[in-house]
């Protein structure tokens, strides 16, 4: 298979999006980068695409979906835009309501949430509250790198942890193995479940989908070790493309009951609003010569179109092709013995925590 284009304006160094030449949804302003002969638009991109972080001012940490195929009712995101950089990511929509691109503004305008863990603790403490399941990274990754410097979600997590709260992570970041002595605590209590997405077993395919991602061997890592520290387990094969990774499916699967991990999920890759522009355009810049393979078969899953939002197949698709991956994951998760087991998670312990978090409980 041919490697695509090696003219550097077609890639971004350590970057997923390939350009910001996607116009948002719902900007006020349309997106056109012009050239001005200088050759200074696209060369200052490709070497320079540094990480800025801002403020969020959101006044409430909780986020309600009401989705019938998604198994939580609640999730806490951390942080808006993703340093990960994953070119196929789902969520890339969301910033065209910051009035920003989906493309690389997303993976370098990156919002936090500093006050996360005093918001969930007022919410948990209104009259009325009923405690369920609450996800970490149903939209972007909690466990990104500015984690390592803010530690935001390890604030969030202490808050939930204080309040027996139960929680779902989902994310790509191998620092959630930072947070295995809080995890393993709660897995022990049937509080936790961690589920971390593996792509590829390819570490070059990898730096080329996720550029800022952990590494897959260390994701595998660290399900071992949250495995080890208690926590319920899990893989998501997440998203398999057509005629790039979904080969691997059964391989990750394989990997991932090496770790430990009880349970495994995948989803078929989804391309809606803007993300469908920017993934022809990494398609062009590193695997021409396959891109019309790929999106149809992409259309071919999901009735001729490139997104599907019908609930109960926008995550796995429908047809010939979705069919056979559907099969060929319950095979292979039934030769290695996961989702073996349901690991529901107890609400009956919560309690709210401390209004003011520097006090301990005093009965």
């Amino acid at each position: 298979m041919g490697e695509g284009l090696s003219d550097p304006k077609q890639r971004r160094k350590g970057r997923g999006a390939v350009s910001n030449a996607a116009s948002a949804r719902v900007t006020a302003q349309q997106r056109e980068p012009a050239e001005d002969g200088w050759d200074t638009l696209d060369a200052e991109l490709a070497e320079r695409a540094d990480t800025v972080v801002g403020t969020d001012a959101s006044r409430s940490i909780l986020t309600r979906n009401q989705s019938p195929d998604v198994p939580f009712d609640r999730s806490i995101n951390p942080y808006k835009g993703c340093e990960h950089g994953c070119v196929y990511c789902f969520a890339r929509p969301t910033h065209a309501y910051l009035d920003l691109s989906p493309g690389l503004d997303f993976e370098t305008r990156i919002f936090a949430k500093p006050n996360a863990a005093e918001l969930l603790r007022t919410a948990l403490n209104k009259r009325g509250y009923t405690p369920d399941v609450v996800t970490l990274g149903a939209n972007t990754d909690p466990y990104q790198p500015v984690e390592r410097r803010l530690r935001i979600t390890r604030t969030v997590l202490e808050v939930l942890a204080e309040a027996n709260h139960p929680v779902c992570i989902v994310t790509k970041g191998a620092g959630v193995a930072r947070d295995a002595d809080i995890l393993g605590e709660m897995g022990r209590k049937k509080l936790a479940r961690v589920m971390i997405s593996v792509t590829t077993l390819d570490r070059e395919l990898a730096r080329k989908l996720e550029p800022r991602a952990s590494t897959p061997g260390r994701r595998l890592d660290a399900l071992a070790r949250l495995t080890d520290a208690g926590a319920a387990t899990g893989v998501l094969a997440a998203p398999m493309i057509p005629a790039v990774n979904d080969h691997e499916l059964e391989g990750i699967i394989a990997a991932a009951a090496k770790t430990g991990a009880q349970s495994a999920g995948y989803v078929l890759l989804r391309l809606p609003h803007e993300i469908k522009d920017l993934f022809a355009e990494w398609l062009d810049a590193y695997y021409p010569d396959r891109k019309d393979r790929v999106l149809n078969r992409v259309r071919a899953s999901r009735d001729g179109a490139l997104n599907d939002s019908t609930w109960g197949q926008r995550l796995t698709g429908a047809g010939q092709y979705a069919e056979l991956l559907a099969k060929r994951f319950r095979i292979a998760c039934s030769k290695h013995g996961l989702n073996t087991n349901r690991w529901d998670l107890d609400t009956t312990q919560f309690r709210p925590p401390e209004r003011d978090g520097r006090q301990g409980r005093l009965f």
